[in-house]
C-alpha cells in the first residue's frame, strides 16, 4: 500500500522465488536470496552491478536449487550480454 506522496507504508513484502514464482514468506527459513556479479571482459568486479535470485524452501529441499540457479543465470546472462 503506498501514501499520497508515492511512499510504500507495508510492514512486510513477500518476495516470489525466481524459479517457481512461489510466494517467500515470513516463515520460510530455509529460502535463500543471491546476487551474482557482472563481470567486465578481464572477469574483474568493478563495474557495481550484479543479478539478484531468490530460491524458496520448497527447490532446496527437492535438491534442484543448483540446476535452477543455473537455468535462471544462462536466461538472465544473455540479456547482461556476460
Amino acid at each position: 500500500m503506498q501514501n499520497d506522496e508515492g511512499q510504500n507504508m507495508d510492514l512486510y513484502i513477500p518476495r516470489k522465488c525466481s524459479a517457481t514464482n512461489r510466494l517467500i514468506t515470513s516463515k520460510d527459513h530455509a529460502s535463500v536470496q543471491i546476487n551474482i556479479a557482472h563481470l567486465d571482459a578481464d572477469g574483474i568486479y568493478r563495474s557495481n552491478q550484479f543479478s539478484t535470485f531468490a530460491l524458496c524452501g520448497f527447490i532446496r529441499a527437492q535438491g534442484d536449487a543448483d540446476s535452477a540457479l543455473d537455468r535462471l543465470w544462462q536466461k538472465k546472462k544473455a540479456e547482461v550480454r556476460q
